[in-house]
């Protein structure tokens, strides 16, 4: 991690998001040192409650083994496949075998979805989760993960867009809640022009996250330049201050 880059965006944070909950950073790696395991689930479990721990100031790590549901194996790149009959579990369902979730109109429109899906194959055996704050040299993260109000979000979307001549410097694609914070980001490093992520809109999430917050997934070649953007944006004008004063009076 730059050392340098992270003291940047920490003041800035302090400066413009005045008791703003910090950000998460994951990483891929075989060998987390002072990583918690999250141990395999007796059964369903969702990472993104998972994740709470994380906010909290535990640093974790997952693997193929810890994550509780296909979904999120599939989009933390420890599973390659969906689960079986998946155009009906997201759609109606079969009835007397499975209760469908009822996000797709159809398991005709789900087959249509899968089609456009890019999957990834995880270049680690842990996937970890770190507060910002703690991240330290030898950690390369992948992306900065932001779970916030919509005072906060209106900041870091538009922070997003700063720099940006297209109006889509922040995409918001229709998916499950890790799906946003993990596997998009992940894929958007790659791209040209790398894109914020917006998320948890996912329903079934939900409930894993408190009410009012939402996720801004942003890979690191994006954030670094959000956070030297910081002091010449709209941060430093009145407007802000409007809204800056409501976060610190939160």
């Amino acid at each position: 991690m730059d050392v340098k880059l992270k003291e940047k965006f920490l003041a800035g944070w302090s400066k413009y998001f005045p008791g703003a909950e910090l950000p998460l950073a994951f990483y891929y790696t075989d060998e987390p040192p002072g990583a918690e395991y999250v141990n395999p689930p007796a059964g369903h479990q969702c990472m993104i409650g998972v994740l709470a721990r994380a906010r909290a100031g535990e640093t974790l790590r997952f693997d193929a083994d810890s994550i509780g549901c296909f979904g999120g194996k599939r989009f933390t790149g420890f599973r390659e496949e969906v689960r079986p009959d998946f155009e009906y579990f997201l759609s109606c369902g079969i009835p007397h075998k499975m209760e469908g979730e009822r996000y797709k109109k159809s398991p005709e429109l789900v087959k249509e979805m899968l089609k456009a899906w890019s999957g990834f194959r995880a270049p680690g055996k842990y996937l970890v989760f770190k507060s910002f704050d703690a991240l330290a040299n030898g950690d390369e993260p992948e992306a900065v993960v932001f779970f916030a109000p919509p005072d906060v979000l209106s900041g870091l979307f538009t922070l997003a867009n700063f720099d940006e001549g297209a109006p889509d410097g922040v995409i918001c694609p229709f998916c499950a809640g890790c799906c946003a914070i993990v596997q998009y980001p992940y894929l958007e490093k790659n791209q040209a022009r790398p894109r914020a992520v917006l998320g948890m809109f996912d329903v079934s999430a939900r409930p894993c996250v408190p009410k009012g917050t939402l996720s801004l997934a942003v890979p690191m070649a994006k954030f670094a330049r959000m956070a030297e953007n910081m002091d010449e944006s709209f941060l430093i004008t009145k407007s802000w201050d409007k809204v800056k004063a409501r976060l610190a009076s939160r």
